[in-house]
């Protein structure tokens, strides 16, 4: 039998976990934010469902402009234990498959399986997920991960799609360099800037110009992805954490200094106390500052020696925000620690 990667992606996950936890919703515009409130302002919109992105509204999208797109939508507050759960569900039914699975978050997971039948085996995949948990998966079918992820989308909503080595050229070779999983707008800024418009010119590249434009690893990788080419290894063990963080958008923006530093203690010790909490020692503290015109910067310290002690956390995050000049109104601040790795 043949081995093949299979991406399952929940449809519209969280507004789905809404939707069955009120089946009165189905059928309606839903809006999953962070505070389900669309009056409040710097409020963004984590998940829309098909109803609703009929009128426009995406992930990413502040709360208030998706009320005015869609007025008659239901608006309802993040719940981030309940998705925990409801994940939990799908990634133990896909378990009872004959297969290996590697999560990928709440919502996709890899499953590395030998058939001759692949669309099958999907097909009962998206069967059972919606006959016992009420929800609905797409189903990519490649011979890597990377077409896999990518057939995903053409399989969307709710179906499943197939994309190999033999298919490849033919569905994206024609698509921009953003079309592919992993080249963002900048990169294919870059990209474009030398030549490189498309998947098929991307996969055509000169490897070792590649390497001398974007450096020895990511310019070959970056050829390779064009061709499809990728991992095909699924890894059953649950990711390690390599960091926490956890990031504040104000409603208003700050331009007090000492306000700004009480932000930066407060977030550094919420973000300590979990992390101490949870056994780990910590080793980097960086800090994020978005002004108000949205330029964004990141500034990392190093503790030596690593810690335990979330005063010590706290210190080092207000040492790190002193080093910002902090001139012009801020509208987000975050912190970020990095663990010692665990052997």
């Amino acid at each position: 039998m043949a081995r093949w990667i299979l991406h399952v992606d929940l449809d519209q996950f969280l507004a789905a976990v809404e939707v069955r936890r009120r089946p009165g919703l189905r059928g309606r515009p839903v809006i999953v934010g962070t505070s389900g409130n669309p009056t409040q302002p710097r409020t963004v919109v984590t998940c829309a469902s098909y109803e609703s992105r009929a009128f426009g509204v995406r992930a990413g999208m502040a709360l208030p402009v998706a009320a005015r797109k869609c007025p008659d939508a239901v608006f309802i507050k993040s719940d981030n234990a309940a998705y925990e759960v409801a994940s939990a569900e799908v990634m133990d039914l896909l378990r009872a498959f004959p297969v290996r699975v590697e999560v990928w978050g709440w919502d996709e997971a890899f499953l590395a399986a030998d058939t001759d039948d692949p669309e099958a085996l999907a097909q009962q995949i998206r069967q059972r997920v919606s006959d016992e948990l009420h929800l609905s998966c797409s189903v990519g079918i490649g011979d890597t991960k990377v077409r896999a992820k990518l057939a995903t989308g053409f399989a969307k909503p709710a179906g499943i799609h197939r994309l190999t080595a033999e298919t490849w050229m033919d569905v994206m070779g024609h698509r921009p360099t953003e079309a592919l999983w992993g080249v963002g707008q900048r990169t294919a800024t870059s990209l474009a800037a030398r030549g490189v418009h498309t998947v098929a010119e991307l996969a055509n590249a000169d490897v070792w110009g590649m390497a001398a434009a974007f450096g020895p690893t990511i310019g070959p990788w970056l050829v390779m992805l064009g061709r499809g080419v990728g991992d095909t290894d699924v890894v059953t063990e649950p990711r390690t954490p390599r960091g926490r963080s956890k990031v504040i958008t104000f409603p208003k923006d700050l331009t007090d200094r000492a306000e700004i530093d009480a932000q930066v203690a407060a977030i550094a010790t919420a973000v300590g106390d979990e992390v101490i909490a949870a056994g780990r020692v910590v080793r980097r503290v960086s800090v994020t500052v978005r002004t108000a015109t949205f330029y964004t910067r990141t500034k990392v310290t190093t503790l030596r020696p690593p810690t335990t002690d979330v005063a010590e956390i706290e210190r080092a995050a207000l040492s790190v925000v002193a080093r910002f000049p902090l001139d012009r109104p801020i509208r987000l601040l975050g912190v970020r620690v990095e663990f010692v790795p665990v052997d």
